[in-house]
């Protein structure tokens, strides 16, 4: 592991504006979390890549924007009433989001442009950033198709919880990819390790990814303000509302109660399976990557159990949805480690 190779200049460069990209999508995130909580998503009733990044920059545009917002069954059954000046409290948290991301898809054709021109990338490089040019052009449709969930003929009052959840991880599957390809071009060499660890590792990659997207199911669908008790849920271990009639088996995605137990419980599986895994690898190669994550793993279980009991205010929640995605990106790394050479046989007590 103290082994280096040489790491190129371009490669460097390369390497800084996949750092910068990381930490512009790590922001959307997080700006589209407060976009959620605040009830924002719907301010915008159209999507214009173009004419839309200029905000009402008059009385009267103002005025035009409220009164396409007025159409929604969000303001005729929520915010009947509302001012102008708590629409735009809103629109700006919208807008923001929107143009944020218009923002890192410049950054990110800037950079494709800048590094092909002084011809830093190799025909790899250039087909996956290409690939995470198009997985951003992607989301920006995705995300409209979530909003327009909530717009039209509908008697909704949010987004769909389920676009919710596609939008979310999408997101996360694109700093994940951008991890990667930053991981990729570095000059750490990787530790020869068994295929039990490589299996290891990816379970726990694709457990916290599925506990990402549980999350965003129950942001969307409020279930985290439903049961704020611990470490039971109104008295229960199982809440008795955990198939509610009027959803049957779709209850285990739409139901509130069945939403946030089931991501309760994923989080104590990942919590004593990444903990169990740091005690079996203490002597491994990658027993710091380990450790790590059985840290960051303990802290968001922690957080989540005091974000729940609060009912999942906006500073809490949004703390939590930052350091989960820290979790994801600490077991993304753990992954690439693992996919070292598999001639190297274990001390016998972590095989």
């Amino acid at each position: 592991m103290s082994e280096t190779s040489k790491i190129t200049p371009s490669a460097v460069w390369v390497r800084r504006w996949l750092v910068l990209m990381g930490l512009m999508v790590y922001a959307m995130i997080l700006i589209g979390g407060a976009t959620r909580l605040t009830d924002s998503g719907l301010s915008i009733t159209e999507w214009n890549p173009v004419s839309g990044a200029l905000p009402p920059l008059s009385e009267h545009a103002w005025e035009v924007e409220f009164a396409k917002y007025r159409e929604t069954s969000e303001y005729q059954l929520v915010n009947k009433g509302m001012s102008l000046a708590e629409f735009q409290q809103i629109f700006w948290w919208e807008w923001g989001h929107r143009f944020f991301g218009r923002m890192i898809g410049l950054v990110a054709v800037l950079g494709l442009v800048g590094f092909a021109v002084r011809k830093w990338l190799t025909p790899r490089l250039t087909l996956q950033i290409v690939m995470l040019i198009a997985l951003g052009g992607l989301q920006g449709a995705i995300g409209w198709w979530m909003v327009a969930s909530g717009i039209g003929e509908t008697t909704r009052v949010d987004v769909a919880p389920y676009r919710l959840m596609t939008h979310f991880t999408l997101a996360l599957l694109i700093i994940v990819y951008i991890a990667w390809l930053w991981l990729g071009l570095g000059e750490k060499l990787r530790p020869r390790v068994s295929p039990a660890t490589k299996f290891l590792t990816m379970i726990l990659l694709a457990a916290i990814f599925l506990q990402m997207a549980a999350g965003a199911l129950v942001a969307g669908l409020d279930a985290g303000r439903s049961y704020n008790d611990w470490p039971l849920m109104a008295g229960e271990f199982v809440p008795s509302h955990y198939i509610e009639q009027d959803l049957g088996i779709r209850s285990l995605f739409e139901g509130r109660a069945a939403t946030q137990f089931n991501h309760r419980i994923l989080a104590y599986l990942i919590w004593g399976g990444s903990l169990v895994a740091a005690w079996l690898y203490r002597k491994s190669a990658l027993k710091n990557a380990f450790f790590i994550l059985a840290g960051l793993v303990s802290l968001q279980a922690l957080w989540g159990i005091v974000t729940l009991v609060h009912a999942a205010p906006m500073n809490l929640a949004l703390i939590h949805q930052g350091i989960g995605v820290i979790v994801t990106l600490a077991a993304v790394r753990l992954l690439w480690l693992s996919r070292g050479p598999s001639d190297y046989r274990e001390p016998a007590s972590v095989r």
